[in-house]
């Protein structure tokens, strides 16, 4: 099996310092950004395999998969994973009145990469962290759940009464339509 995640982070290694003597069409801040644009794509791709490890239907779901990260590694790993894919997606966009990304932040944050794909390899898949207990009833009781409805059925409406409308809250006036235009 080939890690997909680790040779993104050497080529991005390979944009941010290519050989001496090299020319090429690419600037540094070019070179930086499509570096960020590769490690980025390295942590998709590693969180997908580990959700695919652990809870396959995780990996449909694309911002939720970041957020649940906390239950299964500690809190430190899944901070740094989201403050990591957050500043890598910040230089990814394209701005134009915006400077390109220098080498040598982009080169801080491989390192940070390489550290979080370690910690994730790492991590734990049988288990989460947090568990909440189902409650229990006390013995000999049952517990039923009965709903209510929120409107009331068509025929406790008396002739002439209807159900009221949403207003705001008291003290708040509601602002006029506006029509027209400026």
């Amino acid at each position: 099996m080939t890690d997909n995640a680790r040779e993104l982070v050497s080529a991005a290694e390979a944009l941010l310092r290519p050989p001496a003597g090299t020319p090429g069409p690419l600037g540094p801040g070019v070179r930086a950004r499509a570096a960020a644009v590769l490690l980025r794509l390295a942590l998709d791709q590693r969180l997908d395999d580990f959700w695919h490890r652990v809870a396959p239907a995780m990996t449909r779901n694309a911002k939720h998969r970041m957020l649940c990260l906390e239950a299964y590694t500690d809190r430190g790993t899944a901070r740094r994973w989201r403050l990591t894919w957050s500043a890598l997606s910040g230089v990814c966009h394209h701005r134009v009145p915006e400077l390109p990304p220098m080498p040598a932040e982009i080169q801080a944050r491989l390192l940070e990469v390489n550290a979080l794909l370690d910690a994730l390899d790492a991590a734990p898949t049988a288990r989460p962290a947090v568990v909440i207990p189902a409650p229990v009833p006390p013995a000999g009781r049952t517990t039923t759940l009965v709903a209510t409805p929120a409107v009331p059925p068509a025929g406790d409406l008396r002739a002439g009464h209807s159900v009221p409308k949403p207003c705001p809250p008291p003290g708040r006036r509601v602002a006029p339509p506006v029509v027209g235009g400026p």
